[in-house]
């Protein structure tokens, strides 16, 4: 299952690679994909197993950085 997030704070590669970093590690997380867009939300692809919370995502999201969830 496949479920796109819109995520602002990300703002180079450097973040995109925090970002997948984080969302890889929640339980069966299988892939995370990153459309950059430093201006505005990026958008966050994330390939898992079952459907994933949007407090779980920005949980996770929050831990790594200054980077928000757009809900």
């Amino acid at each position: 299952m496949t479920q796109t997030f819109s995520v602002t704070g990300l703002n180079c590669q450097s973040c995109v690679k925090h970002v997948t970093a984080a969302l890889s590690e929640l339980p069966e997380v299988s892939d995370v994909r990153v459309d950059l867009h430093p201006q505005g939300a990026s958008v966050v692809h994330v390939e898992a197993s079952r459907s994933l919370s949007d407090d779980e995502v920005a949980a996770a999201l929050a831990e790594e950085g200054d980077y928000s969830l757009v809900r």
